[in-house]
């Protein structure tokens, strides 16, 4: 058990909601009106790789083998005294784990032998299609998306520890293995002592705050974080649909650990990513006079947080132009316009 989740047990925070639903019953659209995690216990247990991981770690390496079609991937790899975890170096000027190059066999291989070790090295693979290490994967382990088309990718490794972060995308995480998971809502923010996201390990923003011994002399904000927190631990089969902007640490715990996301968004990808705009508004307007960034605050709540139709309904349709509904068509004029 991690020190945040001692902690959380004498004060505040709650376990994640919970439904026990299979995934051939499932429907995607059920989550969307979620405002909050949902833990989907025994979510794929009918999966063939669920199915081998009960039996055994080897016989889930063997399992993926199978579909193993001599991919290169790469690997962060750390010593014993990181325990686990994946961050920055001291001096914040890089990694503090090696990365290397290893064929995706490899790589299943030393996880599973490393993993028997409590005293190893960390071993750890994020964030790779699937379909680049093992093809038609898929074909048997799948859930009904809805017809909407997710990233999905895998994450392997050792017992490791990964800085609370969060995604824009909807995200459903399916686990073999075991990790918990420690959330924050994304009004947390401000409590979580986020790192410039330019020197991060994934160039996303990222919590300071150290999980494992948490320093709250450091970071006194964080109690209020506290507050709000929410955890739950994973086993064979489980799932955990986390909401976009949700923050969440994951903390694996087994031996041989293997984690599905599937990622999907409900707009269309000519949208781009509010993440664009974040970057260039704090160039832009944080650091204008208060009294400016006051006017542009008003500015942002009519034209882009208010309701549209009421912002524009005085301008006829033929001349509403970027007020109008945001189409293919309108995305494109408007990305030229910034680019002349």
């Amino acid at each position: 058990m991690t020190y945040i989740d001692e902690q959380r047990k004498k004060w505040f925070g709650s376990e994640v909601y919970e439904k026990n639903i299979v995934s051939r019953e499932f429907s995607v659209s059920e989550l969307h009106s979620s405002n909050e995690p949902v833990v989907l216990r025994n979510f794929v247990e009918d999966w063939p790789a669920v199915e081998s991981a009960k039996k055994s770690d080897t016989e889930v390496l063997d399992y993926l083998m199978r579909f193993d079609i001599g991919s290169i991937v790469s690997v962060s790899v750390g010593p014993e005294k990181l325990n686990g975890r994946v961050f920055s170096n001291e001096g914040n000027t890089g990694l503090n784990v090696n990365l290397e190059k290893s064929y995706f066999s490899k790589l299943l291989e030393k996880v599973l032998l490393l993993g028997q070790d409590r005293s190893s090295e960390l071993v750890y693979m994020a964030s790779v299609d699937t379909e680049h290490c093992v093809k038609g994967f898929g074909d048997e382990n799948s859930i009904n998306m809805d017809g909407l088309d997710p990233i999905v990718s895998f994450w392997i490794g050792t017992k490791t520890h990964i800085a609370a972060h969060n995604d824009l995308p909807l995200n459903i995480v399916i686990v073999a293995g075991k990790l918990r998971f420690t959330l924050f809502p994304p009004n947390q923010t401000e409590n979580l002592y986020l790192w410039s996201f330019e020197f991060t390990p994934t160039r996303r923003p990222i919590s300071l705050v150290d999980f494992h011994y948490t320093d709250f002399k450091k970071f006194p904000k964080f109690i209020n974080a506290m507050k709000f927190v929410k955890s739950s631990v994973l086993n064979l089969g489980d799932a955990i649909f986390i909401l976009s902007m949700w923050w969440y640490h994951v903390e694996a715990l087994g031996i041989f650990n293997v984690l599905l996301n599937y990622w999907w968004r409900t707009v269309p990808n000519y949208l781009g990513t509010p993440r664009d705009a974040l970057i260039h508004a704090t160039v832009t307007l944080r650091d204008l006079p208060e009294n400016e960034k006051n006017l542009w605050r008003d500015v942002f709540e009519n034209y882009v947080f208010g309701n549209r139709e009421t912002s524009s309904e005085h301008v006829p349709d033929s001349i509403r132009g970027i007020l109008a509904l945001i189409d293919l068509d309108l995305a494109s004029r408007a990305r030229s316009y910034l680019l002349k």
